[in-house]
């Protein structure tokens, strides 16, 4: 994602690789570096920075490849700056490799990225950087949704997962910041709101309180102003059947449930150190399908170390049974540092991309369904301005979706006298679907 903004001296050109959590981070450098004019062009830009993933491999290779390509394209006089997850949990071998870069950092300098530039030094503070209410940020690609990261690292020991290694143990933002913050963004106009994190549903469990989520809740539904929200990463084992009917009761926050499973069957379940048996992850699950216009989004990884042909027909059948909304495989890869890694019973790739086309084709017919039974209904929109696909066709989200991941829908016909505003919410009429896309038309 790139980003750009204003200012008539130093031009800059910022990469952001990886998940939502990297996006609120790059948003803090942005504001500490206000000084300098956003630019999409690398080949003018006085500073370039990437923000790198490091969660799998082939986030990795793109993290690297977009530091190389950068270097090729960039002015001699530049600064290439490599931040983030990568350059955090590989920074000796990759000070030492890449000789192409001027200015390496971790994730605990985001709100000095501005000293580390003008002094043109590397630097990697021994804590993780965590926002607060009191870090300005220049929230991208929205005039009216924010994503507020909860937390930094995670007390899970997920056998494949090496965040915990270079993210450290589960720390919380207070409630009170994360509050203050929600009310500065609406005071600045923004009312749609996406909480993230490594574990959102620990959030608050490292000071000692269980239901930090619940009471999240509550405090964002005093917040006058916040029309929607909904929450980002649940975890099987910290996720509870109260905390799925408080997310249902409450007028603001959606009946979304987005739970990386990993895995359904038994035996997997405890080879990943998943936390929570099979039963009563399906009894979970099954709670959140019955919550009323529920939205139900997870993830899975085939070819771990120790999974059967069984385990993976398991899971087959359970994703086709469930009906997800959306859902992502992903095929294994070996992390340095997991307990994944130092496992024998290694699966041979040609095996593991196998069950992931497989796996792959089983989701794309479930999202297929999930998209079929929208047709007919009525939903609230948010209106995000012209379609990329023609000038005549608006993008739109269903209020119930998160941004960018969960899908687009075309608004191609409108019912109103007037015109359309832009990062405005309406109602619409679902009325066809073409392709992987919902068409709809604007009603009230």
């Amino acid at each position: 994602m790139k980003f750009t903004t204003q200012n008539p001296q130093k031009t800059l050109h910022l990469v952001s690789l990886g998940c939502t959590k990297n996006l609120v981070d790059s948003e803090v450098m942005l504001s500490k570096l206000s000084e300098y004019k956003l630019t999409n062009d690398p080949e003018t830009a006085d500073v370039i920075i990437v923000n790198t993933c490091g969660f799998i491999d082939s986030a990795k290779q793109e993290s690297i490849n977009t530091v190389l390509d950068l270097d090729t394209q960039r002015k001699e006089e530049s600064v290439l700056v490599m931040a983030g997850c990568l350059s955090e949990r590989y920074k000796e071998e990759l000070q030492k490799e890449l000789v192409e870069v001027d200015i390496f950092t971790g994730v605990g300098d985001y709100d000095k990225i501005d000293e580390l530039v003008h002094e043109k030094r590397s630097h990697f503070a021994n804590e993780v950087f965590l926002q607060t209410d009191e870090n300005e940020r220049v929230i991208t690609g929205s005039s009216y949704h924010a994503y507020i990261k909860l937390s930094e690292g995670c007390n899970q020991t997920c056998s494949f997962c090496a965040i915990p290694s270079f993210k450290g143990k589960l720390f919380s933002r207070t409630l009170d910041s994360l509050v203050k913050e929600v009310r500065n963004l609406v005071a600045k106009g923004y009312f749609d709101f996406s909480f993230v994190s490594q574990d959102s549903s620990s959030y608050l469990r490292d000071h000692g309180i269980n239901d930090g989520l619940e009471q999240l809740i509550e405090n964002i539904e005093a917040i006058s102003g916040v029309k929607t929200a909904r929450i980002l990463y649940l975890y099987p084992s910290t996720t509870t059947i109260k905390l799925i009917d408080k997310v249902t009761a409450s007028p603001i926050f959606q009946n979304y449930f987005d739970m990386p499973l990993q895995h359904i069957s038994q035996n997997m379940l405890k080879i990943m150190k998943r936390g929570k048996g099979s039963e009563k992850l399906r009894e979970l699950m099954q709670h959140m399908r019955n919550v009323p216009n529920s939205f139900v989004r997870t993830t899975f990884i085939v070819g771990h170390p120790g999974e059967t042909q069984k385990d993976f027909e398991e899971l087959c059948t359970y994703v086709k049974e469930y009906g997800f909304d959306r859902a992502n495989v992903f095929a294994y890869s070996d992390e340095e540092g997991t307990d994944a890694f130092l496992r024998e019973d290694k699966i041979d790739e040609k095996t593991i991309n196998k069950r992931a086309e497989i796996l792959g084709d089983i989701i794309n017919q479930v999202t297929q369904n999930s998209l079929n039974k929208e047709l007919g209904k009525m939903v609230n929109v948010f209106v995000d301005g012209e379609s990329e696909e023609h000038e005549y066709l608006l993008s739109a989200r269903n209020t119930l979706w998160a941004p960018e991941i969960d899908g687009e829908i075309y608004i191609n016909d409108n019912e109103l006298n007037g015109e359309i505003t832009f990062g405005q919410q309406y109602h619409a009429r679902i009325t066809e679907i073409a392709g992987d896309k919902l068409l709809a038309t604007i009603v009230s």
